[in-house]
């Protein structure tokens, strides 16, 4: 067996094309557009990629952009203060927070500071909470991205074992909810599975593999389990390339389906967050049809 490629620029192509659409119908609608803000603490190679790629999604999509640097020593209440003025900002309609930030910041009390009605990343408090229960109309971004590929597979998840690597507020979290909701058997490992020795166990039992760790060939193809949808969110810089956390040359010989690095979940995740903030945008304006500062549009 060889696995079937998940085409991530695809998949991402077609969901830009309906949201251009959309965004062309609210030129006649509203006396605005939408706005994202892309906040970028720190210089990272990834962060400087991820934001050009935004900026080239957004310009194809008509939606306003910006990219806002700030130094990686810049301390929290500063940060803090500049992301209220933002929320208080009319012209922003999304804000998203490249992340990791710098490990003096921190990131779960800046996450919780970003308007939820602007948080087009999905990791305000307010949405994580929303998703628990299936509410949220914006969620994080990598875990819509995965879910758009595996929904790719075509494959029925009902009941069906899978297996989250990386537990992360951002990816292994969010994501182990949504596959709830799609009735899986679902397993979260985490470093403390692999320091038990146990991490290999799981990844073999898994028909659905979800890899978000952030470790090159974490996860050896020997591991994975005959006919598996395999799901690799990891972009790791060795030698000069990118490498997935899963072993993929060894992978793609036995999985059904698997996300290449790169080229399979990146794109999708910038299509997600284009969606995320058009969204944020139509629940800023749908209360306010005459387009009126959607700061003074009452939260969900």
């Amino acid at each position: 067996m060889t696995a079937q490629i998940l085409d991530g620029r695809a998949i991402a192509a077609e969901v830009l094309s309906g949201l251009k659409v959309e965004v062309e119908g609210f030129q006649s609608r509203y006396p605005r557009r939408p706005f994202l803000l892309s906040v970028q603490v720190g210089l990272q190679p990834a962060s400087d990629l991820f934001a050009r790629s935004q900026m080239k999604a957004a310009a194809g999509l008509g939606i306003g952009y910006r990219l806002e640097r700030l130094p990686a020593a810049i301390r929290q209440p500063e940060l803090i203060r500049r992301i209220e003025e933002w929320n208080r900002d009319p012209e922003i309609t999304g804000i998203t927070i490249q992340f990791p930030l710098p490990a003096a910041l921190d990131a779960r009390s800046i996450s919780a500071v970003v308007d939820p009605r602007k948080d087009v990343e999905g990791i305000h408090p307010q949405h994580i909470g929303q998703a628990v229960f299936g509410w949220s109309r914006i969620g994080t971004c990598t875990s819509l991205a995965i879910m758009e590929l595996i929904n790719a597979t075509g494959a029925d998840l009902y009941g069906k074992e899978a297996v989250i690597v990386g537990h992360s507020e951002l990816i292994g979290k969010p994501v182990s909810l949504l596959l709830l909701d799609r009735f899986c058997t679902t397993t979260i490992c985490h470093v403390a599975t692999s320091e038990r020795g146990r991490l290999s166990e799981h990844v073999r039992r898994a028909e659905l593999l979800v890899v978000a760790v952030g470790k090159a060939h974490l996860v050896k193809g020997s591991w994975i389990r005959p006919g598996a949808i395999v799901i690799d969110v990891g972009t790791n810089l060795v030698d000069g390339g990118l490498k997935g956390d899963v072993e993929f040359d060894e992978a793609v010989k036995v999985a059904s389906f698997i996300t290449p690095v790169p080229g399979g979940v990146g794109p999708v995740v910038v299509a997600t967050l284009m969606r995320n903030t058009v969204e944020a945008f139509k629940l800023q304006v749908g209360s306010d049809p005459g387009g009126s500062d959607p700061s003074q549009v009452s939260g969900p």
